[in-house]
């Protein structure tokens, strides 16, 4: 494993699934903690959070997940995450993101939407010169907060319409937050050329994924591990070639999944379908992309070239444009032959 872990540390890739604010490093956190001591309970230390992050279940998970959330205040504190998060990224090679970006928790809270977009903008611009990574957005709505945040999360997709912003998500948690309430702004998205990504599948059963689908018109599903539970549902995802946005360790840690040696990624690849594997919320989740990519590996039992395989499969369900697709996978194939 030590010569597979220095190969994926090198590993050209593509991040599919891996949110802005749950992608703050301990260190930033730990900063912004600290501009807001008394006012928040997150910890300005960042060894104290590895057990602040210590999660009950998907619940809990949410929770916490708010109030970091709460630390970001303003513009400056956006564009710090923000080109934080792909100086990460670049550091474990990763050549082009899709974001996931919640700017409804952002606005809620005081930031107005041209400057929060502004920010996030002047971050991926930097991130694109500076350290050769490519960052677009997927702007979701957090379902915890219902059809307003829908509807402002549209709202602000449509109005500002930043010039990276690619998709339109729908996060948070599943249960007691049915998919098709969400279709008419879905429908608007899409209409308005924006793709469809919301998660589903990950603490529900088959039925979620089965609505993102045919109410949604999801292009990709977040997680969507549940498949595994439902013949049909996995033959139409392995049909159409829906693509899986899959966090082994995020699932283990939310309580989704009991363990990783339960994880059902080996079904589903097993069953056909177009699997990515991506981080989720990393350092809450004590993971990285790399390590993500480990762990992926001594499930399905790869070697160098069927991990390579996993990262062409997530250049393939990415949305970009087809030459930048063809140019990462010459990339891939560049490294991975001797």
């Amino acid at each position: 494993m030590t010569d597979l872990s220095a190969f994926i540390a090198g590993l050209p890739k593509v991040e599919l699934h891996v949110h802005h604010v749950g992608s703050a490093l301990p260190r930033i956190v730990a900063e912004l903690a600290a501009r807001h001591e008394g006012r928040t309970a997150v910890p300005a230390d960042p060894e104290a959070l590895a057990d602040y992050f210590a999660f009950r279940d998907f619940a809990h998970f949410v929770e916490i997940y708010l109030s970091v959330v709460d630390l970001i205040r303003d513009q400056e504190d956006v564009r710090l995450l923000t080109f934080e998060v792909a100086r990460e990224l670049a550091r474990q090679q990763v050549r082009y993101a899709e974001l996931t970006v919640t700017p409804y928790s952002h606005v809620h809270r005081g930031i107005p939407a041209p400057a929060f977009c502004e920010a996030i903008e002047d971050a991926r611009k930097s991130a694109e010169s500076e350290l050769g990574v490519s960052l677009r957005w997927c702007f979701d709505i957090p379902g915890e907060a219902g059809l307003p945040a829908a509807e402002e999360t549209l709202r602000i997709a449509l109005d500002e319409r930043p010039d990276g912003l690619i998709a339109f998500g729908l996060g948070g948690p599943e249960i007691g937050v049915p998919r098709p309430q969400f279709k008419p702004y879905f429908d608007q998205a899409r209409a308005a050329g924006l793709r469809s990504v919301p998660h589903a599948g990950e603490t529900t059963g088959p039925e979620t994924i089965w609505d993102a689908v045919r109410e949604l018109g999801a292009e990709r599903i977040g997680h969507g591990i549940s498949a595994v539970r439902d013949p049909e549902l996995l033959a139409l995802l392995a049909e159409r070639q829906i693509p899986l946005e899959v966090c082994p360790t995020s699932n283990v840690r939310t309580r989704a999944v009991a363990t990783i040696e339960e994880h059902p990624l080996p079904q589903l690849v097993a069953a056909g379908l177009l699997v990515t594997v991506n981080s989720d919320d990393p350092p809450m989740f004590g993971t990285t992309l790399n390590d993500e990519y480990a762990v992926a590996a001594r499930l399905l039992d790869l070697d160098a070239a069927g991990v390579a395989g996993l990262a062409r499969n997530a250049v393939t369900a990415s949305f970009l444009p087809a030459p930048e697709k063809a140019r990462i996978l010459t990339e891939i194939d560049t490294y991975t032959t001797p």
